[in-house]
């Protein structure tokens, strides 16, 4: 069988990376789909990700028309766009009282409104292969919420919503959609953290230490694998458990 073709979306971030790394040590081709104006970034990400099958391609998931043109180009060229993870996500942090409208517009677009742009145009070609994995990579603040992110503590609970309502039009296709929250993860953004905050976090967790982004991984390797095809509409909680619940 053809190696099957997978799109991570935010393909070159932190979490990004380790997810591209893992489907493709599990036999996916991956496409890291992101942002292509930072060439070092860009450079970084080819160095890691050397002698793999994993490709780069410029995307911005906030566009409509861009992500349609994308999928439609993906499945001209592999034949299929068989697995999808949307992990492209940005944070705009401010209280309530201080968030401009274009702080909440740019987090919904790219956190909840890429998910919709790139599901959309993915699921006709899926449905209609009996076989897609989907997973959307939301978040523990989705879930529990925090302080100066209500824009995307919503965007990240939305995720969710999405997925279990989507696993519902699709399950008897032979495509599955869920979710995976990560909880503090050793990436650029949180190690950028002042040492004791990080710190007040660590105290938190449960296991005493912030996750690896390749924990992330795992457990999206895990969901889209081919004999995942019962696990639909869940959530997935990779945290450490800084948040547990039934």
């Amino acid at each position: 069988m053809d190696k099957r073709t997978a799109v991570v979306t935010g393909g070159i971030g932190g979490l990004g990376t380790a997810i591209c790394i893992s489907l493709a040590r599990a036999g996916r081709s991956v496409i890291a789909a992101d942002l292509g104006d930072d060439e070092p970034r860009l450079e970084a990400f080819r160095r890691q990700v050397e002698g793999l099958d994993v490709t780069f391609a410029a995307l911005d998931v906030s566009d409509f028309d861009a992500c349609a043109a994308f999928v439609e180009e993906t499945g001209r060229e592999r034949g299929s766009l068989d697995i999808l993870v949307n992990a492209a996500g940005i944070t705009r942090d401010v209280t309530l009282r201080k968030m401009e409208r274009e702080q909440w517009q740019q987090v919904m677009d790219v956190n909840l409104g890429g998910v919709f742009n790139m599901c959309r145009p993915a699921v006709e070609g899926m449905s209609a292969r009996g076989f897609g994995r989907v997973v959307n990579i939301s978040s523990v603040n989705g879930q529990t919420g925090q302080f100066g992110q209500t824009n995307y503590s919503a965007a990240k609970a939305g995720m969710h919503g999405f997925t279990m309502a989507m696993a519902r039009e699709v399950a008897r296709k032979g495509v599955t959609v869920n979710s995976v929250s990560p909880g503090y993860c050793e990436t650029a953004l949180v190690m950028a953290m002042p040492q004791q905050i990080r710190d007040d976090i660590v105290d938190k967790v449960p296991v005493g230490r912030l996750g690896r982004p390749d924990e992330i991984a795992r457990a999206v390797e895990f969901l889209t694998a081919d004999d995942a095809g019962f696990i639909t509409g869940a959530n997935l909680p990779v945290n450490g458990g800084l948040f547990i619940s039934f």
